[in-house]
């Protein structure tokens, strides 16, 4: 399915949780590699990629797989900055993901009409977040900050607020967040190994992305 870009700019965070059960983590090293492994994402079923500012080579993939691969919606990771916003809103992102949560982040990506999922890891992040009208959040390091048992434990003061959880979430354990009852889809970097990547094995990448694809979206 091609998204136009009257539909990207409708977009909301909830819609880029729910579209697939896992958001794939992507960090870059060559922008050569973009576009296949966008086109082998979205050929495994997963569309919303989140490629990480991690690289130096990070915007100029994003920019690449904007340009070249209208069937993906991409987004930016690894985000702690306006001015990180505004570049990766220059590049093409359609939806903002970040490790941490400020109030400017917040203002940038109002102001770019980009979908954010910041990230949180304490009941006073969330807070600070669903103060500035967020409630679609990232949990990280999810597994470090305390894994299913905290999203649990968060379901009763926070009913209201809808989980990505990432950092540590692998095949083994994502049928585990995805049964909670607040967790909409998990972040992961397995469908992207790095050696895979390296060697351009573009079909190993797309049976993860079906397998993924596969796992049950909660409710």
């Amino acid at each position: 399915m091609v998204v136009n870009k009257t539909e990207l700019s409708r977009l909301t965070a909830l819609q880029v949780m729910q579209d697939a059960a896992v958001i794939p983590v992507i960090v870059l090293h060559d922008v050569a590699h973009a576009v296949p492994l966008a086109r082998a994402l979205v050929a495994g079923g997963i569309r919303m990629l989140e490629v990480t500012l991690r690289t130096p080579q990070g915007l100029a993939c994003i920019e690449a797989i904007a340009r070249e691969v209208p069937e993906a919606v991409i987004g930016a990771g690894t985000v702690r900055s306006a001015a990180d916003v505004m570049a990766c809103s220059m590049a093409g992102a359609r939806f903002i993901v970040s490790p941490g949560y400020t109030h400017l982040l917040g203002q940038a990506c109002r102001d770019t009409d980009l979908p954010l999922l910041p990230g949180v890891a304490t009941g006073s992040e969330i807070m600070t977040a669903q103060e500035d009208g967020f409630t679609e959040l990232k949990f990280f390091p999810a597994m470090q900050a305390g894994g299913p048992a905290m999203l649990k434990a968060w379901g009763g003061p926070f009913g209201d607020v809808k989980f990505c959880p990432t950092g540590g979430v692998s095949l083994a354990n994502a049928a585990e967040f995805l049964a909670l009852s607040n967790v909409v889809c998990v972040g992961g970097s397995w469908l992207t190994p790095a050696d895979a990547v390296a060697q351009g094995d573009w079909a190993r990448i797309t049976a993860l992305a079906l397998q993924a694809s596969q796992l049950k979206l909660s409710s």
